[in-house]
């Protein structure tokens, strides 16, 4: 086991890119079968047994399909925005702890990167998702496109600032931008969402316009924008928009965790009298559960709710959520003080 300590980071980045491309098709999966149980169907069952072959037949499907470029599109732009989509959600996912493991009496963390700005880096990488999306549409050359990229562009900017200021909160009462300290803190204080109510809340709604996922996907409404960022697109290209869509599911996922759910701390564990190796493990599987609940509530939530319309979302976001926020941070910065 010493000797594969130098490799660790590299075993962490296989590991989670494994996790990461695996998450997508599960989601895939997933999304059609909550969908259909929400909407009393029955949903894919034809696929292999239970339908649970489905997911590879829809790659299939999409590597099996022509990959048209439209003449009047813009073309290096068209090609790079997909790629753009994808790869902010994979670095993002470099600075989230997955739980701390004990190897050989040493505490060793389950994270590839470790920085002093955990949170803002995720918050920088992440942000650069609104450029995929922009540029897609933009390239695109069609209205519909034109006009899905530019409420994106309005959405997230509009909602990051809330984001922001939400996790500022709990950012105050840790003291630390370093995700592991925040869980830490959380293990040792009670969980962010006991701590930080408001702000747990104003993140997760936020998490959802960032996401572009139902009630705010104003970006690709079908009834209104045909696909909308995306009408262009066909083959992996139009994939890589969804999989980039559920990696950042997936990424918002691990961050209210680390933020407001314990990461991954299990009550009352330390009292068990458990060996240490044990525990930790237990731990990842817990952090793992965690993530699968919010990733099953994202899809639940887009199954259950209706769209926005255009200006209820922006008031949500300018006139609702930023004072709220504002209020959150000032009333933190109260109680501490006192």
């Amino acid at each position: 086991m010493e000797a594969l300590m130098p490799f660790l980071p590299y075993i962490f980045i296989l590991v989670l890119l494994v996790l990461y491309l695996s998450v997508v098709p599960i989601m895939i999966q997933v999304e059609r079968k909550v969908s259909a149980w929400v909407q009393y169907r029955i949903g894919p069952n034809r696929v292999g047994p239970r339908g649970l072959l489905q997911p590879i037949a829809d790659a299939l499907k999409f590597l099996a399909k022509e990959d048209v470029i439209p003449n009047h599109v813009n073309k290096w732009l068209y090609i790079f925005a997909p790629t753009l989509m994808v790869f902010p959600a994979f670095f993002v996912f470099g600075v989230i702890p997955f739980g701390a493991i004990m190897i050989n009496g040493q505490e060793i963390l389950i994270q590839v990167g470790k920085t002093n700005i955990g949170i803002l880096y995720v918050l920088a990488v992440s942000s650069l998702g609104v450029y995929a999306i922009t540029f897609g549409s933009w390239a695109s050359n069609n209205k519909y496109s034109l006009i899905g990229g530019l409420r994106s562009a309005a959405q997230m900017m509009s909602y990051e600032l809330p984001m922001g200021l939400s996790i500022l909160g709990m950012i105050m009462v840790v003291g630390s931008l370093r995700l592991e300290d925040i869980v830490r803190f959380q293990i040792e204080n009670g969980w962010g969402i006991l701590l930080q109510p408001v702000g747990a809340l104003l993140f997760i709604v936020t998490a959802f316009a960032e996401t572009n996922r139902l009630p705010f996907d104003l970006t690709e409404a079908e009834a209104e924008l045909v696909g909308g960022y995306h009408t262009e697109y066909s083959s992996m290209k139009f994939a890589m928009f969804f999989l980039g869509e559920y990696c950042n599911m997936f990424t918002a996922s691990a961050m209210i965790t680390c933020l407001f759910l314990g990461g991954w701390h299990v009550p009352f564990i330390g009292s068990m009298g458990l060996d240490p190796a044990i525990v930790g493990y237990i731990q990842v599987v817990a952090m793992l559960m965690k993530l699968g609940f919010l990733m099953f509530f994202f899809v639940w939530v887009r199954w259950s709710l209706p769209r926005f319309r255009y200006d209820q979302l922006m008031n949500l976001g300018w006139k609702k959520l930023i004072p709220l926020a504002l209020a959150n941070v000032i009333i933190t910065a109260i109680v501490m003080a006192m």
